[in-house]
């Protein structure tokens, strides 16, 4: 039987006869795979070169969470961001600006100047357990970006959202209304920021039944290019890729990222996603 030919050079995938899904090579504008590194578990250098190595062709970057590289030796942490770098995977540095904010201006500067420093390529700017005015949040993006590096807000309905809170605490705290968020994303984007996180709790996470009109309002306003939905349970992320294809932009766990891959080549699936995941290209 004739082989098919290569998609990519860093896509050099084992029994290429078999027809898969296309998926473009790095760096991508769609379906964009963000993977969680430290956190729910330790991940140090052969812990991540195992990852990329085997699957790294569908890594877009690595989001360091809770501010864990803050309790990393340092050297190691440049070690994780190199590695990563190697395999042309970007580096964020997750949600941890809230934290930051709450040590004043100058923790502020001293936090982006070391993160530039060190090498990571995105800052998360998010406000899970705090209130922050937008234009507050517009002058955080200015500074990102000012460093050269990438700002990348996170925005979402719930208050108090972060840290896996139990349902019945956030219901009592309450949901914002999804146009705040699409506004507040609109001004980032014409900021010129590189992607909005959508944060899933509210959503589709700590809730009793899952708000899907939201990610619908969210898409319809946004499009799929500019937003990443937070999607750390198969579940989830099986649901998006169901109802948006293949070329939504995800974040996922690192654990998570052969099954994801799965779904968006369509080579495997639940019974109501199986042979259903397809795209077309000429």
């Amino acid at each position: 039987m004739r082989n098919m030919p290569k998609k990519s050079a860093e896509n050099d995938r084992a029994f290429p006869f078999l027809k898969t899904n296309e998926r473009p090579g790095k760096p991508r504008k769609s379906g964009i795979t963000e993977i969680r590194g430290p956190y729910y578990t330790p991940m140090g250098k052969r812990y991540l070169e195992d990852v990329l190595e085997t699957m790294g062709a569908y890594v877009d970057s690595l989001k360091f969470a809770g501010g864990s590289f803050t309790l990393m030796p340092l050297r190691r942490v440049r070690e994780l961001i190199e590695l990563a770098h190697q395999h042309d995977v970007l580096v964020s540095t997750g949600g941890f600006m809230e934290y930051v904010l709450t040590q004043g201006a100058e923790a502020v500067e001293r936090y982006i100047a070391e993160c530039q420093e060190i090498g990571f390529d995105i800052i998360e700017i998010s406000s899970g357990f705090i209130t922050l005015p937008a234009d507050d949040w517009l002058r955080l993006v200015e500074k990102v970006h000012k460093k050269g590096l990438k700002a990348k807000p996170e925005v979402g309905i719930q208050f108090g959202a972060g840290g896996a809170t139990k349902a019945e605490e956030l219901e009592q705290e309450g949901t914002r209304d999804p146009a705040w968020a699409i506004l507040l994303a609109k001004r980032f984007l014409e900021a010129g920021v590189y992607m909005i996180m959508i944060e899933s709790e509210g959503i589709t996470e700590s809730v009793k039944v899952w708000r899907t009109d939201v990610p619908a309002k969210i898409i319809n306003a946004l499009g799929l290019d500019k937003v990443m939905f937070e999607a750390a349970d198969p579940e989830v992320f099986a649901w998006y890729i169901k109802n948006y294809g293949p070329e939504v932009n995800l974040f996922v766990d690192h654990s998570q990222i052969v099954q994801l891959e799965c779904l968006r080549s369509g080579i495997w699936g639940t019974a109501s996603l199986w042979g259903r995941v397809v795209t077309y290209k000429e």
